[in-house]
């Protein structure tokens, strides 16, 4: 049975695209939470508790994919979720459901991602949780994958549908060989194993065409646009033209 709510604390959403490094497509928005009236994410994570957690984690994605919708987004829809907040992944995924179907939002357009942390505590529960999303149509992300030091160990074990590499591996990766080395192999890897690979904390066009050239094409950071609440970001166009992309494109193929 899932925990009964506690009291969450307020907040909204803001997105951010994930952009084709090579056609300019959106790809994706990640939903990013934001405390009500301005602030950072970090204004609010920092008030949940046990007590709140199986409520805040249902909150934050009815209002992801209430957002959403209500902004005509038709990229993917990226969901960050506390797995210790799932505790029967079929009883939990009640409310995702229920959000989609109201709005009419697609569930093959929704993607949920736990970072690399959260899942390494319990992975037995986590590729539980996955399996029921993956019934349900929808799409599994490993988050700041690069950041710990367990996830080769679950790829052996599971392969989600997305891996995104932390920004501690792509940030000034253009200046630095051995993150090349590294990043380059954990695409080959994931190529290998049919995953997606996404690369996040991108500021600059020189680590954009290098992870590009390092076969990472779908990427995320300040350099394409930031985040902005209640609201879909424009790609800045200036960052797509440095990279060579003429034609740039709305959505790319789901």
């Amino acid at each position: 049975m899932c925990r009964q709510p506690g009291v969450a604390p307020e907040f909204t959403m803001a997105f951010q695209p994930i952009v084709d490094g090579r056609s300019g497509a959106v790809y994706a928005h990640e939903a990013l939470v934001r405390p009500i009236g301005g602030g950072s994410a970090f204004d609010v994570l920092g008030h949940i508790t046990d007590e709140n957690r199986y409520a805040f984690d249902q909150a934050c994605r009815v209002k992801a994919i209430t957002l959403a919708a209500s902004l005509g987004m038709q990229s993917r829809l990226s969901i960050n979720f506390l797995p210790n907040a799932v505790y029967q992944p079929a009883a939990c995924i009640r409310a995702t459901l229920e959000a989609a179907a109201r709005t009419g939002f697609p569930l093959e357009q929704i993607v949920f991602e736990v970072t690399e942390d959260e899942r390494s505590r319990d992975a037995q529960h986590l590729m539980a949780i996955f399996t029921e999303y993956r019934r349900h149509g929808m799409f599994t992300a490993i988050d700041d994958f690069g950041a710990g030091h367990s996830g080769l160990n679950l790829l052996a074990q599971f392969q989600p549908d997305i891996v995104k590499i932390d920004m501690a591996l792509t940030r000034g990766i253009h200046n630095d060989r051995v993150r090349r080395l590294i990043t380059r192999s954990i695409a080959q890897l994931c190529a290998d194993l049919g995953i997606t690979v996404i690369a996040e904390g991108i500021e600059s066009l020189e680590e954009a065409l290098c992870l590009r050239d390092l076969g990472v094409d779908l990427l995320q950071g300040y350099y394409f646009a930031r985040p902005e609440v209640e609201r879909l970001p424009t790609v800045s166009r200036s960052a797509l033209q440095a990279m060579n992309i003429s034609r740039i494109g709305s959505r790319a193929a789901l």
